[in-house]
């Protein structure tokens, strides 16, 4: 008799999977709501199953070895393969809500604002929205789609490109205490800069751009939200850095200008990732032309302002 085949645990493959993706056994742990030494506890079982290391822990970024890869690839198989019988053995009902995960701040000012074009298109479906308020959408949980931003690009996840990111300074038309827009980085000193995280990421982004070292002192008023930074921004209280898409309706309105430089392209983009069970649900195709087509138009209308010189201020 053949010697049974001993298989490796389900669950343990599954935390190398989200190790793999995130870099990171601190990030697989709070995707999967467990702690970090359970993590590496299942991924030490795997590599004692195979007898091999999966994972190069000396570099600063844990990355997968050369026989993790291969442990990696049939691991995503194999978990999608499971995902996709068990859509087919018990389908969702038409009536489910197609459920999206998305940042707070894309959500209320990008999204929301457009709902009612999906639903007038298709009045049959029904959107499920979650919202994120932290830097990185956890793709754990039961939802069919997930709005993705990815700094460095796209990855090697089969996913629905959005947009990308592009970077431009905004304030309101007039300022606190009356004070015009700075008209130059020379200028901006003289104002707040604000921040949609700690982290201060797309303010030095810019700023390392257009030669200005992030050394330099400035004011600066920091918030954990996008959302908020905008808010803030559009009060007078300092010049905000935001991508053109968050901006784009209070652009539009008025309610903010871009007082000077032009859009910066970072190469970050967001995306659109599909699991199994949005592949299969009834809404998926409805859901992916509208969001195409109503970026479509964001996209040409940010592409025109700038060519027209529309979200100037007045000299």
């Amino acid at each position: 008799m053949d010697k049974i085949f001993r298989v490796p645990s389900l669950q343990a493959l599954q935390a190398l999977i989200h190790v793999a993706d995130s870099s990171s056994f601190t990030e697989a742990a709070r995707q999967l709501h467990l702690t970090q030494s359970a993590i590496s506890r299942q991924v030490q079982q795997l590599e004692e199953h195979y007898g091999v290391a999966l994972f190069d822990r000396t570099s600063r970024k844990v990355a997968l070895t050369e026989q993790g890869r291969d442990v990696y690839a049939v691991a995503c198989e194999a978990l999608n393969g499971l995902r996709a019988l068990a859509q087919r053995l018990s389908p969702a009902p038409v009536d489910r809500p197609f459920r999206i995960r998305i940042f707070v701040s894309l959500a209320v000012r990008w999204l929301l604002p457009r709902l009612s074009s999906f639903y007038a298109l298709n009045p049959a479906l029904c959107l499920s929205i979650e919202t994120v308020s932290g830097e990185v959408v956890d793709t754990s949980g039961d939802c069919d789609a997930y709005v993705l931003y990815l700094r460095d690009g796209l990855d090697g996840r089969p996913l629905t490109v959005l947009f990308d990111e592009y970077l431009v300074p905004v304030c309101a038309p007039k300022l606190g205490d009356g004070q015009l827009p700075p008209r130059s980085l020379k200028a901006l000193g003289e104002h707040a800069l604000i921040h949609g995280s700690t982290a201060r990421h797309e303010w030095n982004l810019w700023l390392q751009a257009h030669q200005e070292g992030p050394e330099r002192s400035y004011k600066h008023l920091m918030f954990n939200l996008d959302d908020l930074a905008l808010d803030a921004a559009a009060r007078g209280l300092g010049v905000a850095m935001s991508d053109q898409v968050l901006a784009h309706d209070a652009l539009a309105r008025g309610d903010l200008i871009v007082p000077f430089g032009a859009p910066l392209k970072t190469g970050g983009v967001y995306a659109l990732w599909l699991r199994d069970s949005g592949v299969a649900h009834p809404a998926c195709k409805a859901v992916l032309q509208w969001f195409e087509a109503q970026l479509e138009r964001t996209r040409q209308a940010n592409s025109e302002w700038h060519d027209l010189g529309v979200t100037r201020s007045a000299p």
